[in-house]
């Protein structure tokens, strides 16, 4: 066991440290922190819930701290000139004076917002500024704050190069580029942006890339921007949670939402996270646990980052709702005391299951990770089990499910035939046309033939008989 004082940290960050009650530092700060420090390159390859944020900005304010920017120590010293209301002020800008030396670039709002938070936590007694940028919000006091000056700026790509396209972010002075979820940022295709915010960063610079899994693509992308890096490896890739309980429920699809309310209905759960794999399969879920009596809030990428913030400040309160999320709005919920994760639906890819169970047994705890399992899922839970090198457990408490309509056809939603054979707005039944008009009874209508005499003659005609029957 090592403790933070044995890392050479600057004694400002050991105060932050020992002030949220941290002492022992985990494996992965324990491998990442001295190379850091010492200004090396790192490709980290760690799950969720092992301290990975705070072994990469530990370091990272510890190297801003004690040193100085070298752009600001190459220029000369600034001559005081006057305001219009008689103070002094430096001819530098503020944001000149204050370079950007370091970039976070991180693939959601949320997690973007959850390493603001701990550089503001770690980084309190240093004099160091910071601030995050993200989209979904207005951009307005993102500018200001840059407009200031920071050191750290912490980003999601498609904000930060909106605001490089309108002139207000400038990285020719970043020492330190640090990469987190990058396997996840390449998953929701911002390859191209990535590269384009590399090429606008100093290649003399620190890399620091962080991944839960190591596919082939990031082992190129890490060839391409680090220099000869440290590989640090502190579980095997994609590994689950050793305290996480696993397992599965097989019930068709059209049973789950009965399935997922017997659950909550008669499982003690302090905090639970439910991952749908669509948005509208989220929102569909929380409004089946509404009508049920069951308190359920959703997130994800169609919600405003404001109402994401209240549903993430809810889900962290003293009642929690039950949380519906998709896979990537999941990313950055760092949540203590999540007991249980619920599969409704399996994942395409077994690593994403990883990444889903890391929601629960953080920082030594244990937890239960549950899946609805249904017939055309049965691929995806295989790989799962080859991925994790285990069979989940199968569960055979099945509640008794209420018959329902038949939701796999193609008019599932629309309402069943009527007595009367109709089906309600849908217009008059199928195959049948409706009923002609026919001519009155007793009156004969005669053929137009070549020998009336035209058209005009035999109206006559069938006049002057309609009259003699009558």
């Amino acid at each position: 066991m090592i403790n933070f004082d044995q890392l050479g940290l600057a004694e400002p960050l050991l105060r932050a440290v020992s002030a949220e009650g941290y002492h022992t530092a985990t494996p992965i700060q324990q491998q990442a922190i001295p190379p850091v420090m010492t200004g090396r390159d790192i490709m980290g390859c760690a799950q969720t819930g092992t301290g990975k944020t705070a072994a990469f900005a530990l370091p990272t304010l510890h190297r801003l701290s004690t040193s100085i920017s070298k752009a600001i120590a190459s220029k000369p010293a600034p001559e005081p000139r006057q305001k219009n209301n008689g103070r002094r002020r430096d001819s530098f800008p503020r944001a000149d004076r204050r370079p950007i030396r370091s970039l976070i670039l991180a693939p959601t709002r949320e997690l973007a917002a959850q390493i603001g938070e701990s550089f503001k936590t770690y980084g309190k007694f240093t004099g160091l500024r910071y601030t995050v940028v993200y989209g979904g919000v207005g951009q307005g006091p993102q500018v200001k704050a840059l407009q200031n000056g920071v050191d750290v700026l912490v980003a999601t790509p498609g904000r930060l190069l909106d605001l490089m396209d309108q002139g207000h972010i400038n990285l020719r002075n970043v020492e330190i580029l640090i990469l987190d979820e990058a396997d996840q940022m390449l998953d929701m295709g911002f390859i191209v942006p990535l590269r384009k915010i590399v090429s606008s960063v100093p290649k003399n610079r620190q890399t620091l890339m962080f991944s839960a899994t190591m596919p082939p693509e990031i082992r190129k992308l890490a060839s391409e921007w680090l220099t000869d890096p440290t590989h640090i490896q502190v579980a095997p890739v994609a590994t689950p949670a050793e305290l996480v309980e696993h397992s599965v429920y097989h019930v068709d699809q059209q049973h789950k939402s009965q399935l997922l309310v017997h659950y909550l209905q008669n499982t003690a759960c302090t905090r639970t996270i439910v991952f749908a794999r669509t948005k509208h399969g989220a929102d569909k879920i929380v409004k089946h646990l509404d009508r049920s009596g069951i308190r359920a809030a959703a997130i994800h990428g169609n919600k405003s980052q404001s109402v994401r913030q209240r549903t993430l400040e809810a889900f962290k309160s003293n009642r929690p709702p039950v949380l519906v999320a998709t896979d990537i709005a999941a990313r950055g919920i760092d949540v203590q005391g999540i007991s249980h994760v619920i599969n409704y639906e399996l994942p395409e890819v077994a690593e994403i299951y990883v990444h889903r169970i890391g929601r629960t047994g953080r920082a030594g705890a244990t937890g239960i990770a549950t899946s609805f399992c249904g017939r055309h899922e049965r691929d995806q839970l295989r790989q799962i089990e080859r991925l994790m090198r285990k069979t989940l457990a199968v569960q055979q408490d099945h509640p008794e499910f209420k018959r329902l309509p038949n939701t796999e056809g193609e008019h599932a939603d629309h309402p069943e035939p009527k007595a009367n054979g109709r089906r309600g707005n849908w217009g008059p039944p199928r195959g049948k046309k409706p009923k002609s008009r026919r001519p009155a009874p007793g009156v004969a209508y005669a053929p137009k033939t070549a020998q009336s005499g035209g058209a005009k003659q035999a109206r006559r005609r069938n006049r002057r008989r309609h009259s003699a029957a009558v």
